[in-house]
């Protein structure tokens, strides 16, 4: 999947004290935000919004979605209405 010079590179980026901290920082702020959108949509009750929120930083589920289905439907949609 990831090549070496690839996995050399993460793993020198995350030998560094700074960047771990920052990546930590990072991740930190994002399970905080996640959290309270969940915690307030679940609480008023909005089942679409909760799942939206929950599978949309998925890392790449959006893009396989649309990969595998809207380009997909999008090419069916322009074979029938394209001229023969």
């Amino acid at each position: 999947m990831y090549s070496q010079a690839d996995l050399n590179f993460i793993n020198s980026f995350l030998d560094n004290p700074v960047n771990r901290i920052i990546f930590l920082l990072l991740i930190i702020w994002s399970l905080i935000w996640k959290g309270m959108a969940l915690w307030k949509s679940s609480h008023n009750n909005q089942k679409k919004w909760f799942i939206a929120i929950l599978v949309l930083n998925t890392f790449g589920i959006l893009e396989i979605i649309y990969i595998f289905y809207f380009s997909y439907l999008h090419h069916k949609i322009g074979e029938k209405n394209s001229p023969k």
